[in-house]
């Protein structure tokens, strides 16, 4: 029999606070406690109007809460009875540590519950005009986390590198010089590029180039974490776009 607390991992969506889900705003105006992230949009916890507001955000080289800390912490309040929601930014599903936090809380008899979010990896690039797929450009797509757990390079990268496909990579700027040189190794020194920091927020920054440029663009526009890197000749369908609408415009002024 579970317990009369309950945990559930909330996905607060890539940083825009209008793209949470309404199950998830549901979800947070009926916590009592709210375990928050660092990419989490502050302006949700609003929702939260009669919850505990904690923070355990991670960031590099800072870290609140160490993840066995957090752990114990759901734990803890949930046996208190409590209704507790873990807040993470994008889905939680999508290199959050979601699943690992619920199996955590349920073998303690906790009931768990999981309320899907807008994934970075999607949404970012769609909010600058970026498909990861598009008839005649990408069949497919990788999303690919560019650190693990080990703080190495994923070896999926070097086989992603080597397809055809959209390839996605988060946390992956400081690996920067190694992914540029898988790639290069694959002869696509020409491939389409564009790095996004902290998208679909206020503070959004975009760098477009190729794997060969890639470099100068970090350089020149000071891109850092958090960003997103997508590879992949669906990129060029951003500035497609806006020559499309550019033309389009001259013909009516012209007209």
């Amino acid at each position: 029999m579970y317990n009369s607390g309950k945990f559930t991992v909330v996905g607060a969506g890539p940083g825009d606070a209008e793209l949470i889900t309404i199950k998830g705003v549901r979800a947070l105006q009926a916590a009592e406690v709210v375990l928050y992230d660092a990419l989490v949009n502050k302006e949700l916890l609003c929702f939260a109007k009669n919850a505990e507001l904690i923070f355990v955000g991670k960031r590099k080289g800072c870290c609140t809460y160490q993840q066995d800390q957090i752990n114990e912490l759901i734990v803890l309040k949930a046996l208190q009875g409590k209704n507790v929601i873990r807040l993470k930014g994008g889905d939680a599903f999508v290199f959050g540590r979601g699943a690992e936090e619920m199996e955590y809380a349920a073998s303690f008899g906790i009931a768990v519950a999981m309320v899907p979010g807008i994934s970075s990896s999607l949404a970012v690039p769609a909010s600058q005009n970026i498909p990861v797929t598009k008839r005649g450009s990408a069949e497919s797509f990788w999303v690919i986390t560019g650190t693990t757990k080990s703080h190495t390079l994923s070896k999926d990268i070097a086989l992603a590198a080597k397809s055809n496909a959209t390839v996605v990579i988060l946390m992956g700027m400081s690996k920067l010089a190694e992914i540029v040189g898988l790639f290069k190794e694959q002869d696509k020194a020409d491939m389409p590029v564009a790095i996004i920091q902290e998208g679909t927020t206020e503070r959004e920054k975009i760098g477009v180039g190729t794997i060969a440029t890639l470099g100068e663009v970090v350089r020149k526009k000071q891109l850092t974490n958090p960003a997103i890197i997508v590879i992949g000749e669906v990129v060029r369908h951003r500035n497609q776009l806006s020559n499309i609408q550019q033309k389009y415009q001259r013909a009516k002024v012209t007209a």
